[in-house]
């Protein structure tokens, strides 16, 4: 039997990875997002077989075995269980080793699924069905308050607030309606790592804790969704986790109503919800790869962080060699047994990339640099792309990671459209954030 269920696994598209240090075989089914399709009434249709076994083995997975399932969203690939099951979700927490006070997002394929989580006589208010209307399907998360005879309190860490989205992913849509009921689901990632956005990620991260991977292919947005809580006496809409949906984007829906979008940290604080956080991202250090990473602020880039005069910050090679000389593996560059390995994440088109593309920063003493430099370079998007930027992040530290550079820099851009969450991110990341004068 079990020969016979690998040769079918092989016949649809499974790949197999087996750890030797875990008996759990982890199958990676391939999807087709494109060959699935969504009727008015939310029935799904799926044209390509080896799809809808894949998505039929998963729901199996989801209700009848009460266990977990990596699916691709438009955001980054997420590690799902039955919201409404207790001990279901409990397995994300083990599975990610997520601290237990760290609430989940729920999934949903419907307006009747969300409705499903609330309270009976709660009145979804005007500014949220506008959101809803133009948002969904798609990377925005909501505060409601929740049903208690519905929603465990595991999946709320004991808040009376759930948060929730409507993925736009026609393979996380299709599950969520196959297994007909709502998912709760994370990133798919040990708690702390950088945000998977493909499928290859979760395998060399998860391999041997998941049963199944559902690989839809990269995911378009890459950086988690944005989290609005506009549950506030003031109707305004306040960004605990800023992501796919722009604070601009918001304000132009939102436009003429008298509302405010505020973005937590920057527009106000609110030191009690950082120590008890309603949704994910806000209290714990996230989103950090094995090597330490460093975020690289120009003085010119408008950023009032620095409280250094311009005068006073160092020059890029100051800076770089400042920084090296500092890390342990530091000695090791200069005892000539290896270089030291750098990882750097910048913009093709900015000053910073054209200074450190120079050879002065290639070689050793020659080139004021007490140790010897290898470079591994990755593009982020152009200064005018800040979409591109956050679709390529955490695949950029992921695969410098898996390189074994020894730290990785990352240069920061400007906190406009997806710029602020592609920084919100960065500095959760980050060790330290290096100013330096190009």
């Amino acid at each position: 039997m079990q020969a016979i269920r690998r040769l079918l696994n092989r016949l649809v598209g499974t790949r197999t990875l087996v750890t030797a240090a875990s008996t759990m075989e982890t199958r990676v089914l391939n999807c087709d997002p494109y060959s699935i399709t969504f009727s008015e009434d939310g029935s799904v249709s799926i044209s390509a077989p080896d799809t809808e076994f894949a998505l039929r083995t998963a729901s199996e997975i989801l209700t009848k075995d009460k266990n977990v399932v990596v699916f691709p969203t438009e955001t980054v690939y997420g590690l799902g269980a039955s919201a409404l099951d207790p001990s279901a979700v409990s397995l994300i927490y083990s599975t990610k080793g997520r601290p237990s006070d760290n609430p989940l997002i729920v999934h949903i394929s419907s307006r009747a699924m969300l409705q499903s989580l609330l309270p009976p006589s709660y009145i979804i208010p005007s500014t949220y069905a506008k959101l809803m209307d133009a948002f969904w399907p798609g990377p925005l998360t909501l505060l409601f308050p929740a049903n208690p005879d519905v929603v465990p309190s595991i999946v709320t860490a004991g808040h009376p607030t759930v948060a929730v989205r409507e993925p736009s992913h026609p393979v996380a849509r299709a599950l969520i309606a196959l297994a007909n009921t709502p998912l709760a689901a994370p990133s798919a990632n040990s708690s702390g790592k950088p945000s998977p956005t493909k499928a290859e990620h979760v395998a060399a991260d998860l391999h041997g804790r998941v049963s199944l991977i559902l690989d839809g292919g990269a995911c378009d947005v890459g950086l988690e969704s944005t989290v609005v809580d506009g549950l506030a006496a003031d109707g305004h809409l306040r960004v605990l986790r800023p992501g796919g949906v722009t604070v601009e984007d918001l304000e132009r829906v939102i436009e003429g109503s008298g509302v405010k979008v505020l973005v937590h940290r920057r527009d106000y604080k609110d030191e009690q919800q950082e120590a008890a956080p309603t949704t994910p991202g806000m209290k714990y250090r996230h989103y950090a790869p094995r090597s330490p990473v460093y975020l690289l602020m120009q003085t010119n880039s408008g950023s009032t962080d620095s409280k250094l005069g311009a005068e006073k910050v160092p020059s890029v090679r100051e800076a770089i060699t400042s920084l090296l000389d500092q890390l342990p593996c530091a000695a090791v560059g200069e005892a000539g047994a290896r270089p030291v390995k750098v990882g750097l994440l910048s913009c093709p088109d900015s000053p910073l990339t054209a200074a450190l593309g120079t050879p002065e920063y290639e070689g050793g003493d020659e080139a004021g640099l007490r140790v010897r430099v290898e470079w591994s370079r990755r593009a982020l998007g152009a200064l005018g792309e800040p979409s591109v930027t956050a679709r390529v992040l955490f695949d950029g530290l992921i695969s410098l990671d898996q390189e074994g550079v020894d730290v990785i820099l990352v240069e920061g851009v400007e906190e406009t459209h997806e710029g602020l969450a592609v920084m919100n991110r960065v500095r959760k990341a980050a060790a330290e954030t290096v100013w330096v004068r190009v």
